[in-house]
């Protein structure tokens, strides 16, 4: 018991005696360093303290990526209930075809839905791999959380539709297409 582990390490091979010598001496060093009120910085406490600030620098960024993707995944849910819950189920018989990413894309709709997309009133909301009508005003709300989402939104043509000057003219069958 008598054996410092500085001993201990010597008899096992795992340093030398100038590795001794020189730890001793840097010890009584410090020793006098210290006693007359000087103080000294360990070498090994400075890199803890380095190491330390490191891994809290890490930490801290590794919660802001955490946090970011609560927050997509808070928001994709909320854009996934709006669309649900507001979406408009009746289909139809006439087709409405638009584009995603060069894609041409058709859906079934009812003559009304079909006017009120072209009119703006009513957008079209992709929710996961389908298609979903919704009204104008929640497709707003979800643009303001992705605008990705929304596939088609019309502006808005009411005053085109109050001020036609042709209404009252009758178009021949022939030039309806």
């Amino acid at each position: 018991m008598g054996n410092s582990i500085q001993d201990q390490l010597l008899k096992a091979g795992l340093g030398n005696k100038k590795q001794a010598v020189k730890a001793r001496k840097a010890q009584n060093q410090k020793q006098k360093l210290e006693a007359t009120g000087v103080k000294v910085e360990d070498e090994a406490e400075v890199l803890a303290r380095e190491a330390q600030k490191e891994k809290v620098e890490r930490d801290r960024e590794l919660n802001r990526q955490k946090q970011a993707q609560a927050d997509a995944k808070a928001i994709a849910a909320q854009i996934q209930q709006l669309i649900e819950m507001n979406r408009i189920e009746e289909r139809g018989e006439t087709e409405f075809s638009f584009s995603v990413d060069s894609v041409i894309r058709t859906l079934q709709l009812t003559d009304t839905h079909r006017k009120q997309l072209i009119s703006g009133k009513l957008a079209i909301a992709r929710l996961s791999d389908s298609y979903e009508v919704v009204p104008r005003q929640v497709a707003e709300k979800i643009i303001e959380r992705d605008s990705s989402v929304i596939v088609l939104k019309n502006d808005s043509t009411e005053a085109d539709e109050t001020d036609d000057e042709y209404a009252d003219y009758q178009v021949p069958d022939d030039l309806m297409w």
